[in-house]
């Protein structure tokens, strides 16, 4: 399977209104905006747990990074609450699930061959940066492998600039704001190759967006045949 494959391209997708596709395990459900390959796939996905589903135990050849949106997240590490930011190096594995239910942003596949760092940040963790013009809040998720992952608040009635050297990544978790002509509003997905600009028009609620700075595809990513 094929979904946006093609990184040069500026990539917009608003997840909040795409089709939910069931996964193999039953009460797991997906909206899709990225894959390259079949069930196993690089892919950039939101993944719904209805309450009380549980996936069963599986290995993250190709690494794992996620987000809970909403709801509490659980495997045998304990609860993941809402906020948190989670990176499951390859080699790594677990049973996740839900008792009340949760939706994740998640990228499979999509690790540096020699990145071996589990990295848990919870809610209001984080290094704080320092603000710039607009920005209410900025919290440095992750920092390495050429990767810089952001959390950040943005106010109201602003205009935010974001440098795009390698490559941009970026999910709007609340509020709005128009970039490039488009209005992104709440689990809207944007991508943009190297050296795209990204300018934004905040709208009147504020906007908060978690971002990665980082290449689309690192270029020594995890091989399907790898062996951790």
């Amino acid at each position: 399977m094929l979904l946006n494959e093609d990184l040069s391209k500026r990539t917009l997708l608003n997840a909040g209104s795409l089709d939910w596709v069931p996964s193999p395990t039953q009460g797991v459900d997906r909206r899709m905006l990225f894959r390259l390959g079949a069930e196993k796939a690089r892919a950039t996905s939101i993944v719904r747990y209805a309450p009380g589903s549980l996936f069963p135990r599986h290995a993250h050849s190709g690494g794992e990074e996620f987000l809970v949106l909403d709801g509490v997240f659980q495997d045998e590490t304990g609860d993941l609450p809402v906020g948190t930011y989670v990176r499951n190096p390859p080699g790594s594995s677990h049973a996740p699930g839900s008792a009340d239910g949760c939706t994740i942003f998640v990228r499979l596949w999509q690790f540096a061959a020699d990145d071996r760092e589990r990295v848990v940040c919870r809610p209001g963790e984080g290094q704080v940066l320092p603000h710039r013009s607009g920005v209410t809040a900025s919290r440095l998720l992750f920092e390495g492998f050429g990767e810089k992952v952001v959390l950040e608040d943005w106010e109201a009635d602003t205009h935010q600039v974001l440098v795009n050297p390698d490559g941009l990544e970026l999910l709007v978790l609340s509020g709005c704001f128009t970039e490039g002509g488009d209005e992104l509003t709440r689990w809207s997905w944007l991508r943009l190759p190297a050296g795209m600009p990204f300018e934004a028009r905040i709208g009147t609620q504020g906007a908060r967006v978690w971002f990665k700075s980082a290449p689309l595809l690192h270029p020594d990513v995890c091989a399907f045949d790898a062996t951790p």
